[in-house]
C-alpha cells in the first residue's frame, strides 16, 4: 500500500481522544477515579501487610525464602481465573461489585512484589542501627520514624511505585470483581482496535499518576 509522506492513506490527526477523554459522559474521569482509589488503597494496605514479611525475607533466613515462595504463588495463576475465584467468596459475603472488594483483590497481585521490594531495604544493617538506637532508650516509634523509614526509603517509595502501577494496570481481577464498575484498565481495551486514537489518549491518562510516582521515587533515592 503506497503511503504519502510516511502517512496511511486516510489517517489524520485531530483531537477526537482528547475530547472523549475530556467529555463528563465519557466515563473516562469516573473510571480514572476508581482506579486511582482502588490502587492507593490495594498499595497502602499491601504495604502494611507485607511490612512484617519484607522484614523476614530480608534477613535471609530459610522461613523467609519459603514465605516468599508463598506469597508468589498467586502469581502464577492467570488474574482472570483468580478473579473468578475470589468473586465466588464475595458473593457469598455479600460484599461483591464494591471498591472495597476491588481493593481487596488487587491484593494478591500487589502483596507479593510489595514484599520483594521492601525485602531488599530491611538489610542487616538496618537491624544493627535499630538495635542501637534501642540500647540508648529509643522506643519504636522513634526508631521507625528515626531510623528504619529514613534508611529503607528508596526501597519503600519503589515498593509504593510498583504496587500502585500493578494495580493501576489490572486488568482481569477488575473484569472478573468488579460487577460493571467503571476502571481504566476497562475502559482503554475496547477501544485498542476499534477507536486508536481514544485508546492514545487514555493511555495517557495511564501515564500520569505513574509518572508522578516515578519522580518522587526517583526523588527518594536521591536524599538517601
Amino acid at each position: 500500500m503506497a503511503r504519502t509522506g510516511g502517512v496511511a492513506p486516510g489517517a489524520r490527526y485531530d483531537t477526537r481522544g482528547l475530547a472523549y477523554v475530556a467529555a463528563t459522559g465519557s466515563g473516562a474521569a469516573r473510571a480514572a477515579g476508581n482506579s486511582f482509589a482502588v490502587a492507593t488503597a490495594s498499595t497502602l494496605l499491601a504495604t502494611l501487610l507485607a511490612w512484617p514479611a519484607a522484614r523476614l525475607i530480608g534477613r535471609r533466613t530459610r522461613i523467609g525464602r519459603v514465605l516468599f515462595v508463598v506469597l508468589a504463588l498467586p502469581l502464577v495463576v492467570p488474574p482472570l481465573a483468580v478473579g473468578t475465584g475470589l468473586s465466588t467468596w464475595f458473593l457469598r459475603l455479600g460484599v461483591a461489585d464494591s471498591l472495597a472488594t476491588l481493593a481487596l483483590s488487587h491484593l494478591v497481585y500487589v502483596i507479593p512484589y510489595v514484599c520483594l521490594t521492601l525485602a531488599i531495604g530491611f538489610s542487616r544493617d538496618v537491624e544493627d542501627l535499630e538495635d542501637a538506637a534501642r540500647m540508648l532508650g529509643a522506643g519504636p516509634l522513634t526508631r521507625l520514624r528515626r531510623i528504619t523509614a529514613p534508611t529503607i526509603a528508596p526501597a519503600l517509595a519503589a515498593a509504593l511505585l510498583l504496587g500502585f502501577v500493578v494495580s493501576w494496570t489490572q486488568y482481569g481481577t477488575s473484569l472478573a470483581i468488579g460487577g460493571g464498575i467503571p476502571m481504566l484498565p476497562l475502559l482503554v481495551v475496547p477501544f485498542a482496535h476499534a477507536e486508536p486514537q481514544i485508546a492514545a489518549a487514555l493511555s495517557m491518562v495511564f501515564l500520569v499518576p505513574v509518572l508522578g510516582l516515578v519522580g518522587v521515587a526517583a526523588a527518594a533515592g536521591r536524599h538517601r
